[in-house]
């Protein structure tokens, strides 16, 4: 099994064989060039692990074993009945960084939330710096309901006593060690993780749970890419909707398929797929990581600097903000754009040579195609920023025909969230099918009988897909299952009926996930607060998040107003101010959609108010608060909420201030309502 591990043996096994075997072992199972820093790291290893090994009868030991969610492995695990210990080496260290704490943490939690044999294991994760100084260890049961416990930092001299003193203080049970390796290991990843894990050549598979949501991607990312082969074999144009529930993977699905196509072109040659995207700070902090991770890498892998600029570009060549791409384009035909007509001139097509040059991909995936412009509003925006008055099209509009220029093949992936349009000019998905039916009848179209339901295009789509010839339905293009909340795939549904005001639903939801997702409630921000802290371990992501509408929360020093810089927001540790762990800067629904928190906190605000009738929708103007009457700026606030609600993975909190007598734009009967609907519900208060 070298996908899983590099050695794997059981003790006496371990002990009968000699240094230089074991290490060749692990040698021959190393797909990747063996470094000196590697090389010297398990010579110093394998024999500490002997010394070690040699005091205890049964058990088993595996060196590398891969956490492909994270993109790495374990250095040591050793497996005793019911007891699993995570070994991270850090050869020839003298002291423990709060980061190498993390990272084993991070291992430990892994192993205990996404490997099948590990589920009920008592596991320890253990730091070895083999050079510091040696501390006395004071045993303490673990504080954690999942058995998974805090780090312990040690050198090697310690190690022993450590794992005897465990042992003897932790009942076993009389499992057979031998399935451990190969259990089933069903991981869940931010997308970030998932973008690196991707962009390093693990695959789909690796990456993802072996349950229903990894089927569900695993059809759809082959549909799709049969779809991309049939179209280049035939010279066809194509367009597929990919639907899916909110954090079910779409991303993920179009990630895939960019970088699979980006991997298969000739080097030197033009990218032949590009993953675009108008959230600007979904793309902006996917590309900060890769970009980080890159550089990091290729600095390990050759001793030597590497910018940063130069990793940004690497990143930039295959995923870009859907507005760049489609400027890019536009500068080319500019000259031909008169009086709102585009006036197609030969002269300024672009020429798909092979020379490492071309304006447009073959194919082009829109992330969140549901937030694609109307023609009104790009239309305001070119006049702006462009000086280009009366263009005449929607922004799909303009994107098809940008595909339909390549005189041989294209295949457009939408990926398209349901009840996600939160900003005012988005055209939702039915622009997407009036401009194929009015402007583009020759493009087959595939989607998944999903997108008739009622929160695309408001149940419209089947009408106007009806005089389209050339529609293709396939279930595969919808995914059912959330990955977000890998502790409650019903999450989203509890999230859908809590905003649709159907209590009993809600009620009967929550009873089911909350031991497995907490939900709580409180009046207070610094409970709030304390709760996150608590909760998350290793390199766990909290924050706290708002409405964009949230504009009376300054009195809890919450400024809606100033917009934290997401790349650090998501991106940096609880030193950095500005990010998400020093919980000063919250994120709004337009910061985070499309991104994830492990634990989160919604400071609930009075422009969403419960109420007997309904939900009321409120606006901040000057000083006081404004109805909201237009019935699409109501759906985008609801759809705000429902963005918040949806982000974290592990749990999270919901502050509803209590609100001030004193205060006409904080009165406490904006807030409590929304608090007692909560509270009716069933969530935990604190």
């Amino acid at each position: 099994m070298i996908d899983r591990y590099f050695y794997e043996n059981s003790f006496s096994g371990f002990l009968s064989q000699s240094n230089e075997e074991i290490f060749g072992i692990l040698s021959s199972n190393n797909n990747f060039n063996l470094v000196l820093q590697q090389k010297d790291a398990w010579l110093e290893e394998i024999p500490i692990m002997k010394d070690l090994i040699k005091h205890f009868s049964v058990g088993r030991i595996i060196f590398e074993y891969s956490i492909p969610r994270l993109g790495k492995r374990i250095d040591v695990v050793l497996l005793f009945s019911g007891i699993v210990f995570v070994l991270e080496f850090k050869i020839g260290e003298k002291s423990f960084l709060t980061s190498d704490v993390e990272q084993v943490w991070d291992y430990a939690l892994d192993l205990k939330n996404f490997h099948e044999a590990s589920h009920d294991k008592i596991i320890i994760p253990v730091l070895i710096a083999t050079d510091a100084k040696e501390r006395s260890y004071k045993y303490s049961p673990c504080r954690y309901d999942d058995k998974v416990f805090e780090p312990i930092c040690t050198n090697n001299a310690s190690l022993y006593s450590i794992i005897r003193t465990i042992l003897d203080s932790n009942s076993n049970d009389n499992e057979d060690l031998l399935s451990w390796a190969n259990s089933r290991y069903s991981p869940t990843p931010t997308i970030i993780q998932a973008a690196s894990a991707l962009f390093n050549n693990h695959s789909v598979e690796e990456i993802t749970r072996k349950e229903a949501s990894d089927e569900d991607l695993i059809k759809t990312n082959k549909f799709v890419i049969d779809v991309i082969t049939k179209a280049k074999t035939n010279k066809e144009k194509a367009i597929c909707f990919v639907t899916g529930v909110p954090g079910a993977g779409k991303t993920l699905v179009g990630l895939q398929i960019a970088i699979e196509q980006f991997d298969k072109t000739e080097l030197g040659k033009r990218d032949l797929a590009v993953y675009l995207s108008g959230n600007y700070p979904l793309v902006s902090v996917l590309t900060e990581s890769l970009a980080r991770d890159k550089k990091r890498k290729e600095e390990q892998k050759n001793k030597k600097k590497y910018p940063i600029t130069k990793a940004r570009r690497d990143v930039h060549s295959f995923i870009q903000i859907v507005h760049h791409y489609r400027n890019t384009f536009l500068e080319k035909i500019k000259d031909p754009i008169q009086n709102g007509i585009i006036e197609i001139d030969e002269s300024k097509i672009p020429k798909y040579k092979d020379d490492g040059y071309a304006e447009v991909e073959h194919v082009a995936i829109f992330d969140e195609a549901q937030r694609a412009w109307t023609q009104e509003q790009l239309s305001s925006w070119l006049k702006r920023k462009k000086h280009i008055s009366n263009f005449p099209y929607s922004e799909p509009e303009f994107l098809i025909w940008s595909l339909d220029q390549r005189p041989d093949w294209a295949v457009i992936i939408c990926l398209v969230g349901g009840g996600q349009e939160i900003n005012t000019g988005e055209a939702g998905i039915a622009e997407w099918i009036n401009a194929l039916n009015n402007k583009f009848a020759h493009w087959k179209v595939y989607i998944s009988n999903q997108l008739t339901e009622k929160e695309y295009a408001e149940g419209k789509v089947k009408q106007l897909i009806s005089k389209n010839i050339n529609v293709i339905e396939n279930p595969y293009l919808h995914l059912s299952v959330s990955m977000r909340s890998f502790r409650s795939e019903k999450l989203s549904t509890f999230v859908h009926e809590l905003l649709d005001l159907n209590i009993k639903q809600a009620q009967s939801l929550y009873g089911e996930i909350k031991n497995v997702y907490p939900i709580v409630l409180t009046r207070s921000l610094n409970a709030a607060k304390k709760w996150l802290r608590e909760k998350a371990r290793g390199s766990e992501r909290y924050g706290m998040i708002v409405s964009s509408q949230a504009y009376r929360l300054k009195p809890l020093a919450i400024d809606v107003r100033f917009k934290p810089d997401t790349v650090h927001w998501f991106l940096d540790d609880k030193n950095d101010i500005r990010s998400s762990l020093f919980l000063e800067d919250v994120a709004t629904e337009f910061d985070i959609q499309g991104l994830e928190l492990d634990w989160s906190c919604i400071i609930w605000d009075g422009d969403f108010r419960y109420s007997n009738s309904g939900w009321k929708n409120y606006s901040f103007t000057g000083s006081k608060w404004k109805n909201i009457r237009a019935n699409e700026r109501k759906i985008y606030q609801l759809n705000a909420y429902r963005v918040l609600l949806t982000r974290a993975r592990r749990g999270m909190i919901i502050v509803v201030p209590e609100g001030s007598d004193e205060d006409e734009t904080r009165l406490p009967d904006y807030y409590d309502p929304t608090y007692e609907y909560l509270k009716q519900i069933g969530l935990e208060t604190i």
